[in-house]
């Protein structure tokens, strides 16, 4: 605005001087009166100009500003042509490639938009050839007093670091095998509430607690389903606690653990229930004092679940590590080793849980793949895998070639 008013001034002043026939010396450099009150007067013009543009504009009814029209929204595509050596191979997440040649893993639709200065809408719609579902949709608080924030809808609950992320942020084609196993092939998550709080204290600390409706095999596979038993109190409702700590050990490296606990009814008889506990570890080296493109990240997470059953107590442990290392802008590499142990019951005796009846010894999986990003709205992975089964003669093995495509706005992913 100050341009706009006081460099016409100027260049009229210059022009004025220019057409003097006689040379200026230092002493006709001086401004007359005139000159003087003409830039005082600009001054003044672009002054309240300026308090005008910054004045604030009228409050609507309620304190909220005006809402835009356009939310942001992405669609993201992955595809994945898929062979086994196995008619039957074991994969336990739901968008997991099952089927010898092309799969469609799922098309995404996210939408996500502030709605009032209080609130923040998110909801992630998932397509597949067969239907469409629901996979989040929830509000989160924006304007909670002592670092403290709510999150209602339906939501991936925040046990462990993998389960409350898309199939777009792995480092794999598939599900890490502890997820499906303990949680569902959907990853556990629920209808209800979830209350955080970010604790004063030196390092990064933030505790929560949600409770959620259970789902069934698909969202809550080590409990019931709530929608089907009825809830006739907190108890019958999932409860997860989560404690996460963020450690900066160097400007170029970083280190977050993990801490979680969740509780539920599991129907196999009056007072019977399950619990998982886990814990995470994160640990990311990414230069930023220098020029470069590697990320190396290493990701390790391990499940022990204990489940009530009639006269007896079964308790078994899944768990996997990663290592993913991006050596180029466009280029990176993966590799992952999964466990999972049998039931075994209070003498220490293998008892398969009913929902894995054949699972009698030790599983090991592991992966590896090369991932190559065109752009970062595209990425083309080749993965390969054994798996190790132990009540089976001859290991499975798996290959996949993945496809993903995105278009439109999409937020940022979490740390």
């Amino acid at each position: 605005m100050r341009a706009r008013l006081l460099i016409p001034t100027l260049v009229a002043l210059l022009v004025a001087q220019a057409a003097h026939a006689e040379p200026i010396d230092d002493g006709d450099l001086e401004l007359s009166a005139e000159e003087l009150a003409a830039i005082e007067a600009a001054l003044a013009a672009d002054a309240g100009a300026a308090t005008t543009s910054a004045a604030p504009a009228p409050a609507r009814r309620g304190g909220g500003g005006l809402q835009s029209l356009n939310p942001d929204i992405s669609f993201i595509a992955d595809v994945a042509l898929a062979a086994f050596t196995s008619d039957e191979p074991l994969q336990t997440g739901g968008h997991d490639p099952t089927a010898r040649g092309f799969n469609l893993q799922q098309l995404e639709l996210a939408v996500g938009k502030a709605v009032d200065p209080y609130f923040r809408f998110d909801a992630n719609i998932v397509f597949s050839q067969y239907g469409v579902e629901i996979e989040e949709v929830y509000a989160t608080t924006l304007a909670m007093p002592a670092r403290t924030q709510l999150r209602i809808g339906q939501f991936l609950t925040r046990i462990g670091r993998t389960n409350p992320t898309h199939p777009h942020t792995w480092a794999f084609v598939d599900q890490a095998m502890p997820i499906g196993r303990v949680f569902g092939g959907e990853g556990n998550r629920g209808l209800g509430i979830e209350g955080s709080v970010l604790l004063p204290l030196p390092w990064y600390v933030e505790v929560l607690v949600s409770e959620t409706m259970l789902g069934g095999e698909s969202t809550g596979r080590s409990w019931s389903d709530a929608t089907a038993l009825g809830v006739r109190g907190p108890l019958d409702l999932q409860t997860t606690v989560r404690l996460e700590q963020f450690f900066p050990l160097h400007h170029d490296l970083s280190l977050a653990w993990g801490m979680s606990w969740a509780s539920g009814p599991n129907g196999t008889g009056r007072g019977n229930r399950s619990e998982v506990y886990a814990t995470d570890l994160y640990l990311k080296y990414r230069p930023i004092t220098s020029a470069s493109h590697t990320v190396v990240s290493l990701t390790s997470e391990w499940f022990y679940r204990r489940q009530q059953v009639p006269e007896d107590v079964l308790a078994d442990v899944s768990g996997f590590t990663q290592v993913s290392w991006k050596f180029s802008k466009r280029w990176g590499l993966a590799a992952r080793h999964e466990v999972g142990t049998p039931s075994r019951d209070l003498d220490g005796e293998i008892t398969p849980d009913a929902r894995d009846p054949l699972w009698t010894d030790d599983r090991h999986r592991v992966a590896a793949n090369v991932t190559y990003w065109p752009t970062e709205f595209s990425r083309v992975r080749l993965q390969g895998s054994t798996d190790f089964v132990g009540w089976r003669e001859q290991p499975d093995l798996a290959a996949f070639l993945a496809f993903e495509f995105n278009v439109g706005a999409h937020g940022a992913h979490k740390f």
